[in-house]
């Protein structure tokens, strides 16, 4: 063969090896489809696919391919913890990815993430209430307290005796919740209540006896479904993947 078309042959073996590969590192190539496949992954997390990335993409991949070969010639992957750990984040990746192929072949509606916010706010219900109250030990104490309001003293003040401390601070404030939020016994004596009355009989609980004022009642504030739409799609998959992986045990065979 002519010397020049032997030099031009060469230079398209040279130049289809490389677009082939990203780099050759001590004889070992470097497939360009491994840096295809880190792009990819990193554009599903929101990356751009930009020369920028790419040069960062090769560099990482030089880099783990100089350390790789140091650690075959240090025989680094025949020491046994080391080949426990391969096989544990071997599993590890499997596992996520059928999870993640569950998800892909039943993914979340949003008719679903509709009809869980739904039901969130008839679970919630349909009033909030904020109150006040006082905590003592004794049933006497409270009394006490109950005298002291009907003669005019001021609530706020009376509430720096309270064994709540952290509401104690702020004049017995228990800030805007729903009635669920509190014990039973306090929260029918409550809910019982006028705007700007209080419990002129003392309310018992496991955390002792209360006098509870109400301030005001209003209409339950929920955020816009839009807004808490991630958060109830991100439970409702991981309510779908407990089933899952539950319906799997049940069938499996485990003696």
């Amino acid at each position: 063969m002519h010397r020049t078309a032997l030099f031009a042959t060469l230079a398209l073996a040279s130049g289809l090896a490389l677009a082939q590969n990203v780099a050759v590192v001590n004889n070992k190539p470097i497939p360009k489809a491994r840096e295809d496949a880190w792009v990819k992954e990193l554009t599903k997390q929101g990356q751009a696919d930009t020369p920028e990335l790419r040069k960062m993409v090769k560099e990482r991949l030089i880099q783990n391919e100089v350390l790789l070969q140091e650690a075959n010639k240090r025989g680094i992957a025949d020491k046994p913890d080391v080949k426990f750990m391969i096989d544990v984040q071997r599993q590890n990746t499997l596992i996520q990815s059928l999870l993640r192929d569950e998800m892909e072949k039943k993914p979340i509606t949003d008719a679903e993430i509709k009809a869980a916010y739904e039901q969130q706010k008839a679970k919630v219900g349909g009033k909030e209430y904020h109150a006040r109250h006082i905590l003592v030990e004794k049933e006497d104490e409270a009394k006490a307290i109950v005298d002291q309001l009907k003669k005019g003293g001021k609530f706020e003040e009376l509430a720096k005796k309270s064994k709540d401390t952290g509401s104690a601070a702020k004049g017995g404030d228990l800030d805007w919740a729903a009635p669920d939020s509190f014990v039973k016994p306090f929260s029918d004596a409550m809910t019982k209540l006028n705007k700007g009355q209080f419990t002129e009989t003392p309310v018992q609980t496991q955390f002792g006896w209360h006098v509870i004022r109400l301030d005001d009642v209003r209409d339950t504030q929920f955020p816009p479904l839009d807004q808490v739409a991630p958060q109830i799609r991100e439970g409702l998959q991981q309510q779908r993947v407990q089933a899952f992986v539950e319906g799997l045990r049940k069938s499996a065979k485990i003696q």
